[in-house]
């Protein structure tokens, strides 16, 4: 298992990152809340037709809800980590050797 060692590859044409940056910083919090991420989710959900969550709320009733001033509030409450989510929803799906297995 040589091959997984963490010694620098020998030769000239070798390039090595010069910026050690971690792949998150300390912004990735603040950078999910932005506006263009939000959107593309949100995209993505109703492209996928997601389903209701443990609120009931359908993705036909979210934009409204959204547009009534709720989410702003959301989002502070994330920011500041007051946002307490609802317990995840859980259902029982049927395994192919007769049992169940639980989904959340």
């Amino acid at each position: 298992m040589s091959h997984l060692n963490a010694r620098t590859p020998s030769g000239d044409d070798v390039t090595q990152r010069s910026d050690l940056k971690p792949a998150f910083g300390n912004d990735l919090f603040e950078r999910v809340l932005q506006r263009e991420n939000l959107s593309a989710a949100w995209k993505r959900v109703q492209a996928n037709k997601g389903a209701a969550g443990v609120d009931g709320m359908t993705i036909d009733e979210f934009p409204v809800w959204a547009r009534a001033g709720h989410w702003p509030r959301v989002t502070t409450e994330l920011a500041t980590g007051r946002y307490k989510p609802s317990p995840v929803r859980r259902v029982e799906i049927d395994k192919p050797d007769g049992g169940t297995r639980q989904l959340g």
